[in-house]
């Protein structure tokens, strides 16, 4: 399962295993030569009869470019969001004191409208400008998200560019004299007369600015050195003051889930947003709002600390518990939030304990939060025997009877549809799943009278429940319960 490395030692020691571009090797002679990389077939070099004076050894790299990195950098950059699609990333190398005599035709793939499975849809301009202020978003994780979708077709406006690097004192720029044609669907073409370290191929939606252009191929190159990722929150079943935080990539994300959910702990339906993060960062959590946590029980208030490793999964065992008791006092539970933040290496010390000590005004902005709840504390109040209070109202009781009977009879997902009909909050039913986690009677039963204690004196509820049960599909329980109500038929638990 999984890529693996084997190699043979003879000696004991600290390995690490590197993965990088495949190189391929080959050797233009002064008759030409035309060459189709192995990584994919659709790229070719055309070298012609006399390109060269004497045999030249040449070595290609082809970094392929994800249709969902593209779309993550477009909701980052306002002025890049007409880029449509981009071609490989090819990195050619050859000796310097041989120059192109005749141009070189190059082939490349570069689709001419967005992949839908991968990337979606393309984001209206005004509508990604006021989402991405809040939630930064790639869209590969977001298409149910509703979007303003375009459908392809033939514009005059596209645009074909091409970027090339050929140093570090020169750096990336645009080569307008060159021109890029589309030989068939998902293919284009074009004439090299000089040598390029790196190239790509921009496909636009509109003309847009040279400059642009290179600072979204900057961006770009940053990013493929970076992994997406995101955040896990889950709360013990046992315990919900206990929690586990882990940071993965979002490729291992539902592995990752499966595995805690083995380990007997329930979480929040979502984790946090996806980000992109660097091997060996740092991420700093604070937490705030009136919940905060320890490692070990005792010191409470601190801000935590995970680095990010590809290979491992970084991972944080912590108790937390409410800043104030009376907090929240509208609430059936304490709230909280962690807020992560990704500290630049700059500002990391050989200390790492003093790189925790992070300045509010250094512009740093969250990369992602999570919501933070626990449970408020059922204080039981001993009185006297003589004091102690008993609802007399025999019709109370026999509503709480009823209602248990009632959720004793729902199935799991009867019970679902069920507290979708009831008007209730969707804190209000999570709360009552982290309460009751393993027990969907008691779950059921708490939900009906909760959704019984929020209504009117007045209101008819035998009535109003009957109608949710019919909605559901159960005309048989709504029938049973108006006639137990009538009859007072109390039923044993």
């Amino acid at each position: 399962q999984g890529t693996c490395a084997e190699v043979k030692v003879y000696k004991l020691g600290i390995f690490s295993v590197v993965s990088c571009l495949k190189k391929e090797s080959f050797t233009v002679t002064k008759k030409g030569l035309t060459h189709k990389t192995t990584m994919d077939s659709r790229i070719s070099l055309n070298y012609p009869p006399g390109v060269f004076n004497s045999p030249v050894l040449v070595q290609i790299k082809v970094q392929p470019i994800e249709p969902s990195l593209v779309a993550y950098l477009k909701t980052q950059q306002e002025t890049s969001y007409s880029v449509l699609s981009t071609s490989p990333m090819i990195h050619v190398q050859h000796p310097s004191t041989h120059s192109f005599q005749k141009p070189v035709t190059v082939l490349l793939p570069c689709s001419p409208h967005p992949d839908k499975k991968n990337l979606g849809s393309e984001i209206d301009h005004k509508r990604t400008a006021s989402t991405t202020t809040n939630r930064i978003i790639p869209l590969y994780f977001n298409r149910t998200k509703s979007t303003s979708i375009r459908k392809p077709r033939n514009n005059t406006c596209e645009s074909l560019k091409l970027l090339g690097f050929k140093s570090r004192e020169s750096g990336w720029f645009v080569l307008d004299d060159v021109v890029v044609r589309s030989v068939q669907s998902g293919l284009i073409s074009f004439e090299l007369c000089e040598h390029l370290e790196r190239f790509i191929v921009l496909h636009s939606s509109s003309s847009v600015d040279n400059g642009h252009l290179v600072s979204f191929v900057k961006s770009l190159e940053e990013a493929m050195f970076s992994t997406t990722a995101c955040v896990i929150l889950y709360y013990q079943k046992d315990n919900p003051h206990r929690i586990v935080i882990l940071v993965v990539p979002s490729k291992d994300l539902y592995q990752v889930l499966g595995n805690l959910r083995s380990e007997a702990s329930s979480g929040p339906p979502e984790p946090s947003r996806h980000f992109q993060v660097k091997e060996g960062e740092l991420l700093l959590l604070r937490f705030t709002g009136n919940i905060f946590a320890s490692s070990n029980g005792k010191d409470y208030g601190k801000d935590y600390k995970l680095i990010f490793h590809l290979q491992r999964k970084p991972r944080l065992e912590l108790q937390i518990k409410e800043v104030d008791e009376f907090g929240n006092y509208s609430c059936p539970h304490y709230k909280g939030a962690i807020v992560v933040y990704k500290v630049p290496k700059e500002k990391i010390v050989c200390n790492l304990d003093e790189s925790l000590i992070f300045n509010e005004n250094n512009y740093q902005l969250p990369i992602c939060k999570l919501a933070l709840r626990l449970p408020k504390h059922e204080k039981l109040i001993n009185r006297p025997q003589s004091t102690k209070r008993i609802s007399t109202d025999p019709l109370e009781a026999l509503w709480d009877n009823l209602l248990y009977w009632l959720a004793d009879e729902l199935s799991e997902e009867n019970a679902l549809c069920l507290s979708s009909s009831l008007p209730l909050r969707r804190s209000t039913i999570q709360l009552i799943k982290l309460k009751n986690p393993d027990d969907l009677t008691e779950q059921t039963h708490e939900l009906l009278c909760f959704w019984k204690r929020s209504l009117p004196n007045s209101t008819d509820k035998l009535r109003l429940l009957a109608r949710h049960l019919r909605k559901i599909g159960r005309n048989d329980l709504a029938e049973e319960l108006k006639f137990k109500w009538e009859n007072k038929v109390f039923t044993e638990p």
